[in-house]
């Protein structure tokens, strides 16, 4: 009759001589000082971290994303405090930072493509209507002058700039910022014998030099008043001036008392528009829905030069690919040769270019394709414009690609082809089959089967290679007719100047267009994923 555990109910019995004591259930483990020193250590930053973002939360009145991250917060604690839901202890983390990073980013690019957000319009139109009364701010007679001190609430270089003014009638100070002026406290700034302010609690005062570096600034900033705006002139004196051009809720529209010309609110465009059809420069963010997809196809002006940059990103991803792909597999089978000697030497050799920062590398690649002092030139008694020209520019890049890329291949090929058994190679030799035969049928099959999803992350890699271009060409040479797109623009080039570039940016529109590059990588994904799969059935 099997024994009892001593202490035990009669649904227990001792293990029978043996068979290994059963595991402790996980709920059941002592917990050790180290892991709870960690526990309490992570979970501490956790919430000493969503202290710190919930102040910004707190101050922009965003009370859905403090109640988001309350609750997130929260959920953590409960989540590692707890000894239940060990499967999302794991899954968790993983989730969040996938949320956070790729799902979060996403959806906003999606959001933005869907407006007309960009130079001109960003905000909102009480804001628009703001800057453009105070942009057609001018200095009247009988025009308010103050003493001025340029102060800014960061740093002195890049901060927020701050007008600090003295009425010389009464002597009081006010802080004037793009929200407003507003009057300082009594003792709150230090008022030299001539009325500027040369401290102020809370704010950093600039000095001459300071001022002079950031002069365009100084001169293009005001501060918004009932009337007009204050402006500066010069570094020590502000006026406040009358606003030219005014804006009329009757007829929701802006006048220019000056001119007496109208442009009324367009708020399917976010603009004021006047009657020959002529946009005022400062607009408002409105929703436009699909227009900026439209637009990639409807605008002639977009639609060729995007065809013809979509067919040289492919040509330049396959080919990077492929061309990585082939030299790295050619000094893998050499190098897999028993016949070769010093293998580990010529492997170290191999995998140098890897080795070196792709983007000093590309830099130093840019020079060498010099015209006038290029290695390349030089070394083949050339004089090819190796960038001024459309197919020598696509060439170029192309090669410096091959350079860079194809030790990766050369390393991923040769664990591989390691991989391979010798067996079966040795076999078709014996059957017969040529070098060329066996490889076509055995090795390379074999190969695809382990590197198809390699070759599939390369390929969108490639595809969105914005160093590659950037560092050696910068997306040149440009016709003349278009300098927005160059010869070897890849999309993600072309979407970098539409979002940053020096015409104007149009992030709404550069996000349509980044839009358009996931689902077209996502799908050529998809599809080849799909085949490696059905490769894998075939061969497994």
């Amino acid at each position: 009759m099997p024994t009892q555990l001593p202490g035990a109910g009669p649904g227990l019995r001792a293990p029978r001589p043996g068979r290994p004591t059963p595991a402790r259930p996980r709920a059941d483990r002592p917990v050790t000082l180290t892991g709870l020193v960690v526990k309490i250590v992570l979970l501490g930053l956790t919430v000493g971290i969503a202290i710190w973002a919930a102040f910004p939360l707190i101050q922009t009145r965003a009370w859905t994303g403090l109640a988001i991250l309350a609750l997130t917060t929260a959920g953590l604690c409960y989540l590692y405090l707890t000894r239940r839901h060990v499967p999302a202890k794991y899954l968790v983390p993983g989730t969040l930072f996938l949320i956070a990073f790729q799902v979060l980013p996403v959806l906003y690019t999606v959001s933005t493509s869907l407006t007309n957000f960009g130079d001109g319009h960003r905000g909102s139109k009480q804001e628009a209507i703001v800057a453009i009364q105070t942009a057609s701010v001018v200095q009247v007679p009988g025009s308010a002058e103050y003493a001025l001190a340029v102060a800014t609430t960061g740093d002195p270089a890049t901060g927020p700039l701050v007008f600090l003014v003295t009425d010389p009638a009464t002597g009081a100070v006010s802080a004037g910022d793009a929200e407003g002026l507003r009057p300082l406290q009594d003792g709150a700034a230090t008022v030299n014998s001539a009325g500027r302010v040369t401290a102020a609690s809370g704010y950093t005062v600039l000095n001459a030099g300071q001022v002079s570096a950031r002069g365009p600034e100084v001169a293009e900033f005001a501060v918004p008043t009932a009337g007009g705006a204050i402006r500066a002139t010069g570094l020590s004196r502000a006026y406040e001036g009358k606003a030219m051009r005014s804006y009329d809720p009757g007829c929701d529209c802006v006048r220019d008392a000056t001119s007496g010309r109208t442009w009324t609110a367009d708020p399917a465009n976010g603009s004021f528009v006047a009657a020959d059809g002529e946009r005022l420069a400062q607009g408002w963010r409105v929703t436009v829905g699909f227009r900026n997809f439209a637009r990639i196809i409807t605008d002639d002006s977009i639609s060729g030069p995007f065809v013809r940059t979509l067919g040289w990103n492919f040509l330049f991803a396959i080919g990077s690919t492929g061309g990585t792909f082939a030299l790295g597999l050619l000094c893998a089978l050499a190098l897999h040769s028993p016949r070769v000697r010093a293998t580990n030497v010529y492997r170290v050799l191999l995998i140098l270019p890897y080795a070196m920062p792709s983007f000093a590398m590309l830099l130093v690649w840019r020079d060498m394709f010099n015209t006038d002092f290029g290695l390349v030139n030089q070394l083949l008694g050339l004089q090819v414009d190796w960038f001024g020209q459309s197919w020598s520019a696509r060439a170029a890049v192309i090669l410096v690609q091959l350079w860079l890329g194809y030790p990766y291949m050369f390393l991923v090929a040769t664990g591989a082809l390691q991989a391979i058994p010798r067996e079966l190679t040795e076999a078709t030799s014996v059957d017969g089959a040529t070098p060329w035969q066996s490889f076509r049928k055995i090795t390379l099959p074999l190969l695809l089967v382990a590197l198809s999803p390699l070759l599939i992350s390369s390929f969108a890699y490639n595809f969105n290679n914005f160093n590659a271009i950037y560092l050696t060409t910068e997306g040149g040479p440009f016709p003349s007719d278009n300098p927005s797109v160059g010869a070897t623009d890849l999309l993600i080039t072309y979407t970098y100047r539409l979002a940053f570039g020096a015409a104007g940016a149009q992030f709404g529109f550069a996000a349509a267009i980044s839009i358009f590059i996931f689902a077209l990588v996502a799908v050529i994904s998809a599809v080849s994923f799909r085949r490696t799969r059905q490769q894998e059935e075939v061969y497994s």
